[in-house]
Order: structure tokens, then sequence, then C-alpha cells
């Protein structure tokens, strides 16, 4: 079922693409993702993945960016890897929340 909403274009896009690719096994070049985009994303999983299995936001970014580029002590609270790792787990929530339909859709 497809339901008929401002969606519906990108909907019918998606399906005719798993649908070649399951009647004749032939791959389409990805969407609109860029390189950047799919690095992000997997990051992105990745962030939200550690932090579902219950990891401090310091173990995600340690995963992430390696445990030698976290500084110690107080000056944690304020390093730009925090936000950024904090910001990875918050995207994460969103896809997970209904966001990734965006993925669908073309870029504007």
């Amino acid at each position: 079922m497809v339901p008929l909403d401002a969606d519906l274009p990108h909907r019918v896009d998606a399906l005719v693409r798993l649908w070649r690719r399951l009647t004749f096994s032939r791959a389409e070049p990805p969407g609109e993702l860029t390189a950047l985009r799919r690095r992000r994303l997997v990051e992105t999983l990745r962030a939200l993945d550690g932090h579902l299995d219950g990891a401090t936001t310091r173990e995600v970014a340690g995963g992430l960016f390696g445990d030698d580029r976290l500084p110690t002590g107080p000056e944690w609270k304020a390093h730009d890897l925090r936000s950024r790792a904090k910001r990875l787990i918050g995207a994460g929530r969103a896809l997970m929340n209904g966001g990734y339909r965006a993925l669908l859709r073309p870029p504007r």
C-alpha cells in the first residue's frame, strides 16, 4: 500500500527502483546521496547504535573519532568532538523516529 500524499512521486520512484532490483538484479546508481552525506549517515548510524547500547557520549566519540583525540578533564565539556557526537546521536534519533523518509526525497 502506498499512501496518496505529497511524497507519492518519491515513494513510487523508490518502489520502481526496488522492483527493478528485485526482478532484473540490476543495481541503479545511488540516489542523490553524495559521498559526504553517505559518510555522515554511516557515522550517524554508528553513533545511534552506540547510544542505544548504553554508551556514553564520550564512549561514542571515542569509537567514532579515536580515544587519542579526546581531551581529558574539563576541556571535554566544551570540545568540538563532544558536540559533534551529540549532534550525530540526535540525528540518529531523528532518523529512527521517521526521519529516514527524507533520504528518499530529492534535495531542495
